[in-house]
């Protein structure tokens, strides 16, 4: 197998992973869309609280793009990347991949970014303390 030969990978970090159940598909049974803006969200969000060590809001959903459905019963996995932070705010990039463990399938169904900005206990912007500044 030449190096070309090799099949995409996810870039980033899992996550997030669950199934996707018919109570999330449309008439024509494929996942709703909304359903797996949403899965990208809480994906996003795990890792932005992490980063932020605490309590964060989704600001806006960037470069959103769906390449092909979702049927009942993929394992839909995200993928997480922390592209960049700022002073209070970060940007996450989202890769969610369909499995279809009985027919040997995996592929990239849809990415995103998302960006956050980390809040205090009232609800209100707040810096994002770096390691170094906190003595972790």
């Amino acid at each position: 197998m030449s190096i070309n030969d090799e099949k995409p990978k996810p870039v980033g970090e899992l996550a997030l992973q669950t199934m996707a159940m018919p109570a999330d598909t449309n008439a024509s049974g494929d996942i709703f869309g909304g359903w797996l803006v949403s899965q990208m969200d809480m994906a996003c969000s795990v890792i932005a609280a992490t980063v932020a060590r605490g309590r964060v809001a989704t600001v806006s959903i960037e470069k959103m793009s769906f390449m092909v459905p979702v049927k009942v019963g993929a394992v839909v996995s995200c993928y997480c990347d922390v592209v960049s932070t700022g002073r209070s705010s970060m940007e996450i990039r989202v890769e969610v991949w369909a499995s279809y463990p009985t027919r040997q399938i995996t592929h990239k169904v849809t990415e995103g970014t998302f960006i956050f900005v980390a809040l205090d206990d009232n609800g209100r912007t707040r810096i994002i303390e770096s390691l170094e500044m906190s003595g972790r």
